[in-house]
């Protein structure tokens, strides 16, 4: 068993660090154009791909969130370097957030600090936030290793051609749980932020988000 965790472990090394985030100092300080963008990203966040023909983002996603005032208008047809990182932050809240959700936490941040020329900008505080990513990646490793050693020790009394499985769903099981409760957390943190908006009926408009 410990050898099987351990194995799992490694394997989860291997996959956090090729999903490793966006670094600032790799994104263009010039203008993009749509597809260029589009390119970009679909390179920096390969790995992120569950199936190789999936894409990152696309015209269509890109032009919704500008319709929905997640992301600021280019200038003259070009994206700078903070509508690329405003981009990644959709790219990651968009699977679980709906758009009311992404506007209400990301607006102030826009409002605020998009192309700001005193103090502080976007790019400040996406280098906050990701610095945090080595040391965080680290704790979830920790928690994953004791969630997979934990549903291994289930289902000993099962048939043994059907433990591997069962196994497998209670760690599935485990991992959904732990999503479960953290998306309430965060759901309901993000009402806080607006509690007048809390009973305005959520509305995932997941069409917005594919093409």
């Amino acid at each position: 068993m410990e050898n099987d965790v351990k194995s799992f472990l490694a394997d989860l090394l291997q996959k956090l660090k090729s999903i490793d985030y966006v670094k600032t100092e790799d994104i263009p300080n010039i203008g993009l154009y749509m597809d260029q963008v589009t390119t970009f990203m679909d390179e920096q966040l390969n790995a992120c791909k569950r199936y190789e023909n999936d894409k990152i983002l696309t015209k269509t996603m890109i032009n919704n969130y500008a319709k929905n005032d997640l992301l600021p208008p280019p200038e003259k047809k070009k994206y700078s370097k903070e509508h690329l990182l405003t981009l990644i932050f959709i790219y990651y809240f968009k699977n679980i957030l709906s758009i009311s959700d992404i506007q209400t936490i990301l607006n102030p941040l826009t409002d605020h600090y998009f192309g700001s020329k005193d103090g502080f900008n976007m790019e400040d505080i996406y280098n906050e936030v990701f610095h945090l990513e080595k040391t965080e990646s680290e704790k979830i490793l920790k928690n994953l290793g004791k969630k997979y050693n934990l549903a291994h020790e289930t289902f000993q009394d099962f048939p043994e051609e059907d433990r591997q499985f069962l196994q497998t769903f209670s760690f599935i099981c485990l991992l959904s749980y732990d999503i479960f409760i953290k998306k309430m957390i965060l759901e309901s943190v993000i009402d806080d932020l607006h509690p007048s908006d809390a009973t305005r009926g959520g509305h995932k408009e997941s069409d917005s988000h594919s093409e």
